[in-house]
């Protein structure tokens, strides 16, 4: 097991740099006009999974529920901008996959004994309150 995944980890790598050079052999300009683009909306994806994620959990926080395909999305979001962003054209249509592939939504009700309960359909904050002075 360990000499298959150190042979995908070197192997990879390798495959990349030798597609990427039968490709750029006729076409050097556009090979690295893509990966240039390639590598900006890499880290563009980046940055929109972070806002989208904080506003998705916002919003489904707010509701009493955690939104675990917004993790999952966000995850996602997050692996294909890293593969645009590693030179290469087998990763970049791994990314294009992964960002393709669709995601069913799961919530988690959350649901605490000792914490309070807000319901927000009602309005209503169950707890417990106490005034010092």
């Amino acid at each position: 097991m360990r000499y298959i995944l150190l042979a995908i980890l070197i192997g990879f790598p390798l495959a990349e740099a030798a597609l990427l050079v039968t490709v750029g052999e006729g076409h050097a300009l556009w090979v690295i006009a893509w990966l240039v683009m390639a590598a900006i909306i890499g880290v563009a994806l980046i940055k929109e999974a972070r806002f989208a994620l904080i506003s998705r959990l916002a919003s489904s926080l707010a509701q009493g529920r955690f939104s675990l395909s917004a993790l999952i999305d966000s995850g996602r979001t997050v692996l294909a901008g890293l593969l645009l962003i590693f030179p290469g054209l087998m990763s970049d249509v791994m990314a294009l996959v992964l960002l393709l592939l669709p995601v069913r939504s799961r919530e988690i009700e959350l649901r605490s004994a000792y914490a309070p309960h807000f319901t927000p359909r009602s309005g209503v904050i169950e707890g417990e309150y106490r005034h010092e002075r």
